[in-house]
């Protein structure tokens, strides 16, 4: 029989934590399943889907139509705060803050996340070729096919991607709550301006979101598990 351990004894160390399991391939999974049926609905032209479309955009346009301010600064926030150049230019600035602080495999990999955003977008515009609505006095104008919207799908890789990276950097609990709500404003408020500006329809808008937020899913999971990374780790690396 062994002897038992003096009470004051120093404690063993503690257990190693287990590793986090990377929540985005999940994530990812999830959102498919959405995503992909509103495309299937939408390139069947669903009826019940067409009619729900039909009567959201009809009730916003005549708001639209009636109050002149709103809509004028809907255009704004549009065609300038959130527009999708105006994105591209915020993560261009990431990648350029990336590069130059060493994380160049982060930067390239922030740059080619967001030209397959584009890419996928304009393909799924072209493969579906959804006619954007048509009013009699229109407030706003928009080219290409409507679904998915360019805007919404833009805002959400953006605004996702730019999240992770504070999240990742250890960004402080004050800043990381601004940055949340500026991101939720800018991503619903740029498809709400969409419809309301009656260039897009609200299934557009909600495919924007779906797809854009499967992508960001998507990278982070594609990030995580890039070669020479370990599950468990950090998964970047160090400026």
């Amino acid at each position: 029989m062994h002897p038992a351990a003096p009470l004051d004894s120093p404690p063993g160390p503690p257990p190693a934590p287990r590793p986090r399991r990377p929540r985005a391939p999940l994530v990812a999974g999830l959102l498919c399943v959405p995503a992909l049926l509103l495309i299937i609905l939408v390139e069947l032209e669903w009826g019940p889907l067409g009619t729900v479309d039909g009567d959201i955009a009809r009730t916003t346009h005549r708001w639209a139509v009636a109050n002149d301010g709103l809509t004028h600064a809907s255009r704004i926030l549009t065609d300038w705060v959130w527009d999708p150049w105006t994105m591209r230019a915020l993560i261009t600035t990431a990648v350029v803050w990336l590069a130059f602080r060493g994380a160049h495999w982060l930067a390239l990999w922030l740059a080619v996340t967001c030209a397959v955003g584009t890419v996928v977008q304009q393909g799924l515009k072209a493969a579906v070729d959804k006619p954007r609505p048509t009013w009699p006095d229109p407030v706003d104008s928009a080219h290409f096919a409507a679904f998915p919207s360019g805007h919404a799908m833009t805002a959400t890789v953006v605004c996702g991607l730019i999240l992770w990276l504070l999240r990742v950097y250890g960004v402080g609990p004050a800043a990381w709550r601004t940055a949340v709500a500026l991101a939720a404003v800018s991503v619903v408020g740029v498809g709400v301006t969409r419809i309301w500006n009656g260039v897009h329809w609200p299934s557009d808008v909600v495919g924007g979101w779906l797809l854009g937020a499967l992508m960001v899913a998507l990278a982070i999971a594609t990030y995580a598990y890039r070669p020479g990374t370990r599950p468990g780790t950090h998964p970047t690396e160090t400026p």
